[in-house]
Formats: structure tokens, C-alpha cells, sequence
């Protein structure tokens, strides 16, 4: 899925929430969670991007590794947790990641010892009554790997991600207009360099005919940032006019870096960096509709879909990405399908639907990564589907700590 991710902190361009929701006048949106200053995104030596800590070296009085509070409580989410590990286990079986951890670079992580530790951590996870009797065990059985992070020292830039819902058409109407497309059948002996976006759908997303893909349309929507979001986010839920509901996922791209409008705008002097929102990017292209044309072509890679019949949002291991329970990292360093933990901040509604900032230190299993998710000090949090999800998604970010836990041997 994350072909694709979400980057609000402006390395991906994040989630987008839906253009034509009535919601954002309804919900507050708070300013972005406050972050610590920037780091370089490229560690400054070559270390192995894992490096086995003690845990109580990292603890504090206020927060120690493995409290998942969560799980427990009226809004208990154990079952989701279950599912995310059972999703791993399915991909850990398969011949795909047997090939992935042949090559993995740190010896001590193999497969096996991946598959024990979810097996053992399933089980630790359904005996257990509380956060405290399940991070005792966790510390007791298990060793924990630190991500070095963009500095050497852990710090991790996170933002999230989400699957949008949209409306759309089967078939071009006045109103529905600007296509996804699906992949074409000769695409691997396309020669390199490959099209640019401008030249597969034209400056305004209306090349029509005269596209080279003319006859792979799947969908059409009625405001061109749809299909780009779903370029960006790499699947959604579709709604079709008809009443029916389908879903997309990506299929493939051609071969380019990602671009951040946000960033582009700001580059410009249109939107002012500090303190910028989705919401806030969005209200712009309201206000400026023929900016689009400009600003969206930046983005040079062109993403191509598949209809999924409904099929809920998966990620890069071809396996579904579970809504507060998948992260996205860098396949090339990290553990596919491995157990993590994360600490950060992300925004969840109050009791009167405000968005407000609540630590997270959450179980998680790595089963996506993405274009714009590149080092060891890049994690993008899938936060599920529809409009609150993009709410937060919208301003999530900040710096936080990785973690990978495997069976002490």
C-alpha cells in the first residue's frame, strides 16, 4: 500500500483529507503536534540501521517500553493486534519473505526467530491481564533493537497514513471526469526513463484520448486531488454512483522520487511552512482551483491501480494493514513482518471531537513501506480508513523511537 504513504511532515505529502467533506467546518483541527528540530534524514555514518539495547537504559519514570495501555479499557483493541500477527505469520510462510530474509543484513534477525517471536508474543499477549503483566513478560523473554534513527542516536521521524473513501464513476460524465487508471499490460518493457505524469495525463489531468493510456481507465472522479490522493495513499474504498461500492490498490509506478506539493507550495511563497495542515493545503486548492494544474504535474511518478472488489487496504507484503497496528518502514533495513513497538504522538478526537495529541508507546507489526519512507528514521503509522482517519493523518507527525522485539536466544 504504501507505494504510496502519507507524508504530512511534507516527505510524502500526506493524507489528504476528502476534498468535498463538509466535516473540516464541523471538526476543529488543532495546529500540528509540536516536533523537536529537525534531524538529517541520512544517518551521518554507516552503522547497521538495528542495534540491541537495554531497555532499561531507555526507560523513564513516565513512560517504559511495552506499556500498551490500549489493549485493555473500554476501547481495548487486543483483537486487532491479534489480527495484524496473524496477518505476519501468513506472510512469514510465504516464499516471498523467505527470499527477503535471506538477504537481510543483520544475521542474528532471521526468519525463524521473527516467526518464534510472534508466535511466543501472541501467546504472551492473550494470557495477559494487564499492560503491566504484559510488559513484564515482554521485558522478561524478549530483547529489544533500537532503530538508529535520522542521527545515530534513535531519533525517528514519523507520519501517518490512511485509505480514503471516494465516490466515483465506471463510466466519463460532465461531472466525472479525471480517470485512475490501471496497469498497462507491456508496462515492465516500458524503456527508462519512463513518462512523466505530464506526459501519461497532461498538465490539467484531462489528456484524454490523446493519452497513451487511453482505454485503462477504471474509475472516474469528480475532483482531480481524489485520484492523486489515491495515488499517494496507494488503495481506497470507492462508493460508486450506482450505489455499489468497490476499493482499488496499486498495481505499480514509473520510476521517480517523490515530490511534496506542500513543500512545493511553500517553495513558492503560497502557503507559509510553518504551522502548515491538510486542511489549510486543501482550503488553498479551494480557493485556487487552477493551481492544480501547476502544482500536481511536480509530482513526476505516476501510480497505476487494480480494482480489489472490496478488499481492505494492504500493504507491500501483500498481506492487510490493520488500523493502528501497521507501520510502514524501509524493506531495504528493516524486518518485513517484524513485531515493533513505537513512541510517539498522535492526534485522537476528545470527548467533544476535538483532534488533541495522546502518547502512543504501541505494539506494532511492520507490513508496508513506501516511495517517500526511505533510512532508518522513517515510520508512517497507518491510522485505517475514511474521514477521521485523513483528519489525523492530516497532522500527524513528530519524532519518536523505533523498536523491534525478538526472543532472547
Amino acid at each position: 500500500m504504501k507505494k504510496n504513504l502519507t507524508l504530512f511532515a511534507f516527505t510524502l505529502g500526506i493524507a489528504f483529507i476528502n476534498p468535498f467533506s463538509s466535516v473540516l467546518a464541523q471538526i476543529p483541527i488543532p495546529q500540528p503536534i509540536e516536533a523537536p528540530p529537525a534531524t538529517p534524514e541520512t544517518p551521518p555514518a554507516s552503522l547497521p540501521p538495528l542495534q540491541k539495547v537495554d531497555i532499561d537504559t531507555v526507560c523513564t519514570p513516565q513512560n517504559c517500553l511495552g506499556w500498551d495501555e490500549q489493549l485493555w479499557g473500554q476501547q481495548g483493541d487486543k483483537q486487532a493486534l491479534l489480527t495484524a500477527i496473524d496477518n505476519s505469520l501468513r506472510y512469514l510462510e510465504s516464499n516471498r519473505a523467505i527470499a527477503a530474509y535471506q538477504t537481510y543484513p543483520i544475521t542474528e534477525i532471521t526468519l525463524d526467530r521473527v516467526r518464534r517471536s510472534l508466535v511466543r508474543f501472541r501467546e504472551v499477549v492473550i494470557s495477559s491481564q494487564s499492560a503491566a503483566e504484559l510488559q513484564a513478560a515482554v521485558r522478561r523473554e524478549f530483547v529489544f533493537y533500537q532503530s538508529i534513527g535520522n542521527d545515530n542516536k534513535g531519533t525517528v521521524k514519523f507520519t501517518a497514513y490512511y485509505e480514503p473513501v471516494y465516490t466515483a464513476s465506471r463510466v466519463r460524465t460532465s461531472v466525472y471526469k479525471y480517470p485512475l487508471y490501471r496497469l498497462p499490460k507491456d508496462f515492465q518493457k516500458w524503456p527508462k526513463p519512463h513518462p512523466k505524469r505530464i506526459d501519461l495525463e497532461g498538465k490539467n489531468g484531462l489528456l484524454g484520448n490523446k493519452s497513451r493510456l487511453k482505454g485503462l481507465e477504471i474509475l472516474w472522479f469528480s475532483n482531480r486531488l481524489e485520484p492523486y490522493m489515491i495515488h499517494i495513499q496507494g488503495s481506497a474504498q470507492i462508493r460508486l454512483t450506482n450505489g455499489q461500492r468497490t476499493s482499488v490498490g496499486y498495481a505499480g509506478g514509473t520510476d521517480y522520487p517523490w515530490t511534496s506539493i506542500g513543500k512545493e507550495l511553500a517553495k513558492d511563497g503560497k502557503l507559509p511552512i510553518s504551522g502548515l495542515t491538510m486542511p489549510k493545503l486543501i482550503s488553498y486548492f479551494r480557493q485556487n482551483p487552477r493551481q492544480l494544474s501547476n502544482y500536481l504535474p511536480r509530482w513526476e511518478r505516476f501510480v497505476f491501480f487494480a480494482e480489489t472488489n472490496g478488499r481492505p487496504a494492504t500493504g507491500s507484503l501483500l498481506i492487510p494493514v490493520t488500523a493502528e497496528r501497521s507501520i510502514a518502514t524501509d524493506k531495504d533495513i528493516m524486518p518485513p513482518g517484524a513485531l515493533a513497538l513505537i513512541v510517539n504522538s498522535f492526534p485522537y478526537p476528545n470527548s467533544s471531537g476535538k483532534l488533541e495529541s495522546r502518547l502512543v508507546n504501541r505494539f506494532v507489526l511492520d507490513q508496508d513501506t513506501g516511495s517517500a519512507i526511505k533510512g532508518p528514521g522513517r515510520v508512517d503509522y497507518f491510522l485505517g480508513s475514511g474521514q477521521l482517519a485523513g483528519d489525523r493523518a492530516g497532522i500527524s507527525g513528530g519524532n519518536g523511537l523505533l523498536f523491534y522485539l525478538l526472543l532472547k536466544e
